[in-house]
């Protein structure tokens, strides 16, 4: 039986959740305004503290690495490598993306095989973070920053009904609304939740990360804005 801590940071929510063998065991989050180094240790004691365990009862660290927001993947990045290094246990990262997928498929009852779902997370303006997953999870087009117009994706949505849904979507809606295949759902956010059954078939695999050399997947380069000069 494994014992692994899920961490989601990669936008405003902050959400810890404990997973056994594969099943939740406890979770705490909330979504504030990107209260995450507030918030997250917190959360982390909380969950142990619900479950009756330890901190050195776990077996792994799972973190959600992205993409998403830059200040929110390195705090959580940092506090799962730090956990990893302190218990000299190992790390497993996972997609945010993916793992926003793999809740939503159980969410359109009896989908047929040709659905695909579409996570997007915002990444200011009408730029989005987004990939596309079919109904067992697997990845049909890769994680790419997108600036969405009225003829974004229009040969995947000629042939497939596609589920979008994330921050990025509900910006997107005018956009692509034009499209019979396209359908939004409203609400759905990143939780560590949707991370336990993805991180306990990392681990079963032995997918770990060299924590040496492991960083958050920012997807774009960080750009500061200009710097004010009085004069």
């Amino acid at each position: 039986m494994a014992l692994i801590l899920n961490l989601e940071t990669a936008t405003t929510v902050c959400s810890v959740a404990l997973g056994r063998n594969g099943e939740l065991a406890a979770y705490k989050e909330v979504n504030k305004d990107y209260s995450h180094s507030e918030n997250l240790t917190v959360f982390i004691q909380a969950v142990l503290k619900e479950a009756k365990l330890d901190i050195s009862d776990l077996d792994a660290v799972a973190v959600s690495k992205g993409p998403g927001s830059y200040t929110g993947l390195r705090i959580g990045v940092s506090a799962a490598k730090g956990l990893c290094f302190a218990l000299d246990k190992p790390l497993i990262a996972i997609n945010t993306l993916q793992a926003m997928a793999y809740s939503e498929k159980f969410a359109i009852q009896h989908s047929p095989l040709t659905t695909l779902f579409c996570p997007m997370i915002d990444a200011r303006r009408m730029e989005v973070y987004c990939a596309f997953y079919n109904s067992e999870n697997k990845e049909i087009r890769k994680t790419t920053a997108e600036i969405i117009d009225e003829n974004s994706f229009a040969g995947i949505l000629k042939k497939h009904k596609v589920v979008f849904f994330g921050d990025g979507a509900s910006k997107c809606k005018s956009k692509l609304a034009h499209y019979p295949n396209a359908v939004f759902i409203d609400n759905i956010f990143p939780s560590a939740k949707n991370m336990i059954k993805i991180s306990q078939d990392a681990f079963n695999a032995s997918r770990f990360e060299d924590m040496a050399y492991f960083e958050p997947y920012y997807l774009k380069d960080f750009v500061t804005g200009a710097k004010k000069i009085n004069t």
